[in-house]
């Protein structure tokens, strides 16, 4: 992991100075994908393998100097002092804040952060949440301008706009996607090469932390790394934080082509409520969660020997597709409009299952993934025709710059 200390030139740099340097720094665009869980979501938090892919709906986020101070302006005399302008249009939310206060916001949001953990439950998550729609946007500038050792005063004025093709509550990683552009992006704008693959994974899960709890970081692996991932947390060494061991499998086989993706509609609850509701329920009855996470594991595993082998076979692949739906339902995360869905999808001889986080209460719970042995016949069908079918390409790209 490389050593993220600040360069001695730019630890010297005056606000004027920095500002005038970003001043002349062209703008940067960089994307990184959404993901789609094929299994493993839930059971991955406790150790399971997932087998997640990216998809080829991208968040963009674009770095740029403001071309002037923001109102009101400063008294005359008065050292301007650099700002962060956050436009997020999909969200219809604009705010302007200085670099002291973003650089607070992220103080504060790791302190809660570290205060849930220590104690994790729902009423504790909600607290670390807040309602700020720019909340990851923050919580990631701070991690990465602290990181590369922009104290306040010291980062120049930035413009930051993220646009996404990711729907809203589809279970396809938004948060995650925007932490890694964001963190990976700052640093590129501000030409700082002191933060290697490892350390922009690192800072962006912690920016994912302040929004979903306690996140496994498939999100933002999947985002920065893109393709088809087999991740696994692992626990961390001499009682450390746990780790994540992902392996890029081969996407290039033709059962990925043949599932299809159908929004249920945008759950009620945020990821982390949903995941932070299951660990509730876990810890009051460890033994029963372990068995049905045991299962989860076994149908995941089953699933990526489907991927590898030569041909397909549609009997097993429906039979895993309804086992690992089984046990979300079991965790309580399929709530009953998307059980009754499930059950007609079965009734013409397919399977589905939730991908994502879920819901506790509906009716929707985001993205449902379908699977026939006639792909083409689901498109077809009646029963589905009400819902937004979402055509995505399995194993996209990851992170990339676009200028």
């Amino acid at each position: 992991m490389a050593t993220m200390t600040p360069k001695a030139a730019r630890d010297e740099a005056a606000p004027a100075t920095a500002n005038a340097a970003a001043a002349s720094r062209p703008a940067v665009t960089v994307s990184t994908p959404g993901k789609l869980i094929l299994m493993g979501e839930h059971a991955v938090v406790y150790g399971r393998p997932a087998l997640v892919a990216a998809i080829d709906l991208r968040l963009r986020a674009t770095f740029s100097s403001p071309p002037s101070p923001p109102s009101p302006p400063a008294p005359a005399g008065a050292v301007s002092r650099p700002f962060v302008e956050i436009d997020l249009p999909g969200l219809g939310h604009r705010v302007t804040a200085s670099w002291d206060e973003v650089l607070a916001y992220a103080r504060a949001a790791r302190d809660g952060w570290t205060a849930y953990a220590a104690r994790p439950d729902l009423a504790g998550f909600l607290a670390l949440r807040g309602g700020d729609p720019a909340h990851i946007v923050k919580a990631a500038l701070g991690e990465v301008a602290a990181a590369l050792g922009e104290e306040a005063g010291r980062a120049p004025s930035l413009a930051l706009r993220l646009d996404s093709e990711l729907p809203i509550g589809a279970g396809f990683g938004s948060s995650a996607a925007a932490a890694v552009a964001v963190v990976a992006g700052y640093a590129a704008w501000r030409g700082r090469d002191d933060l290697d693959g490892d350390a922009i994974a690192r800072l962006a899960l912690e920016a994912e932390r302040r929004q979903h709890g306690l996140p496994s970081g498939v999100d933002t692996a999947t985002s920065l790394h893109g393709g088809l991932l087999w991740a696994r947390r692992l626990p961390g060494a001499q009682g450390g934080e746990p780790a994540l061991a992902c392996e890029r499998l081969a996407a290039d086989a033709p059962l990925l082509g043949k599932l299809r993706v159908v929004h249920t509609g945008t759950p009620p609850e945020t990821t982390g409520e949903v995941v932070a509701a299951v660990r509730t329920r876990r810890d009051r009855d460890p033994a029963a969660h372990e068995r049905l996470f045991d299962r989860m594991e076994t149908a995941t595993r089953g699933l990526r020997a489907e991927l590898g082998a030569a041909t397909e076979r549609p009997e097993r692949v429906t039979a895993l597709v309804r086992e690992h739906q089984e046990c979300l339902e079991a965790l309580g995360v399929v709530p009953a409009p998307v059980r009754a869905l499930v059950r007609r999808v079965e009734a013409a001889g397919g399977a589905a299952k939730v991908s994502g986080a879920g819901s506790l209460a509906g009716p929707g719970a985001g993205s449902l993934l379908v699977y026939h042995a006639d792909a083409e016949a689901v498109t077809g069908w009646e029963f589905l025709r009400p819902f937004a079918h979402l055509p995505v390409h399995l194993g996209a790209a990851g992170f990339r710059w676009e200028t």
